[in-house]
């Protein structure tokens, strides 16, 4: 004659058979919802392809942008006096790339830090000597607002640590499968980057 069922308490719910276990070989490397994944394809469409008309206005002053040498004139205005016109192409060719990049959602990690240290200069240029804000701190104040900046550097970082997902040329790529290693190597790239333009380049 068997023993009494074992009875297994789930919380809320109890059965009589044990929760199965996920191994570790099982678990899926990245996320398995569609919907997160449609989700990171929105945010790398409309983030990269704002950064990428950006870039078309630097470097073909489409779109009403400056040009190569309008940006080095205005880079030259912000204290680079020594390196505006490789900055103006190198910040515009930057945005250009990077900003596809992250639209095919190719190499995520790494495009989302380059933009990311772009955004982490400007916001840096728009403060004053006192921390405070020197242009307009919501866009609805006036141009150049600092709000704009924020929102585009906090797009950009969430795509370093979230990955393109799973509707991305990136799909299964390691970066992608272990992505937190990746994303703190990329975001100290990127900082090292900006602080390099803000600290050596501005002269």
């Amino acid at each position: 004659m068997s023993g009494p069922t074992q009875q297994y308490d789930w919380g809320s719910i109890s059965g009589d058979e044990p929760p199965e276990r996920t191994t570790r070989s099982e678990r899926l490397p990245v996320p398995a919802h569609i919907s997160s994944d449609i989700g990171l394809l929105i945010l790398r469409v409309v983030i990269g392809g704002v950064f990428a008309a950006h870039g078309a206005q630097k470097v073909f002053g489409l779109l009403g942008g400056l040009g190569p040498a309008g940006t080095a004139d205005a880079l030259a205005g912000l204290g680079f006096t020594a390196f505006a016109t490789p900055l103006a192409w190198v910040l515009g060719v930057g945005q250009l790339v990077l900003g596809a990049l992250l639209v095919l959602g190719l190499l995520t990690p790494f495009a989302a830090a380059g933009l990311l240290a772009t955004k982490i200069v400007a916001i840096a240029l728009s403060l004053g000597p006192a921390g405070q804000p020197a242009v307009p701190l919501f866009a609805a104040d006036g141009p150049n607002s600092l709000e704009l900046h924020v929102l585009l550097a906090g797009g950009v970082a969430a795509l370093v640590f979230a990955g393109a997902g799973r509707i991305a040329l990136d799909a299964g790529r390691t970066y992608q499968r272990r992505p937190l290693p990746w994303a703190l190597l990329a975001l100290v790239v990127g900082v090292a980057v900006a602080l390099l333009v803000v600290f050596v380049l501005r002269r």
